[in-house]
């Protein structure tokens, strides 16, 4: 679920820090994935909230999936959009398009819910195209989204909200070192745990 950065922000559009692997990757033969962002800021995003994915892959430099424009992604565009209006500094922490640096094509977005609060916390939310889940991307994008959050000098808190009933979002962050801080009602999706960790934290084994 993010917008143009200066070239120190982003390690994977730039030369930026690396965490530390989550303990629970995979320890076959076969590295695990990963991937390389694309801004999505500006006319790409106006263009995916109007529905017109040709326009916002134009602009944006890559050829999106029709999974960019259905109701859910468009009503996040829209809501991003939204918030940018009313902080148009704001724009940079939200939803960038996922390129998997092996196959070079788009498998998800991900991105903050905004800036960091008061003190320090942004949440994250990460979506992966359907074709291409079950295949270590979630985690791909999730431990890329951890290498930028520490590499954000005002971020100290990263956060994920997942449902009870998401058992493969609940999968996905074994081995990052979050816990399970209490939870909210979403207005969309019902009962979420919240869970946090601190940018920088060594995953636990």
């Amino acid at each position: 679920m993010d917008t143009a950065l200066p070239p120190t922000d982003d390690p994977h559009m730039t030369n930026g820090p690396v965490s530390p692997t989550p303990a629970s990757a995979p320890s076959d033969s076969t590295a695990p994935p990963r991937v390389r962002f694309v801004d999505l800021a500006g006319p790409p995003m106006t263009a995916l909230a109007d529905g017109d994915l040709d326009a916002a892959g134009a602009a944006a430099g890559i050829t999106l999936p029709d999974y960019f424009v259905t109701d859910t992604a468009r009503r996040l565009w829209r809501m991003r959009l939204a918030q940018v209006a009313d902080d148009p500094g704001s724009a940079r922490w939200f939803a960038r398009a996922a390129v998997s640096e092996t196959e070079g094509v788009v498998v998800g977005y991900s991105g903050f819910h905004g800036p960091p609060d008061r003190v320090g916390m942004v949440e994250l939310g990460y979506s992966v195209v359907p074709e291409f889940r079950r295949r270590g991307y979630a985690r791909a994008m999730l431990t890329a989204m951890a290498e930028r959050a520490a590499a954000e000098p005002d971020v100290a808190t990263l956060r994920v909200t997942i449902s009870p009933d998401n058992a493969a979002s609940l999968a996905t962050i074994v081995g990052f070192g979050f816990v399970r801080v209490g939870e909210q009602i979403d207005e969309i999706d019902g009962l979420e745990i919240i869970f946090e960790v601190p940018v920088g934290t060594t995953p636990r084994t």
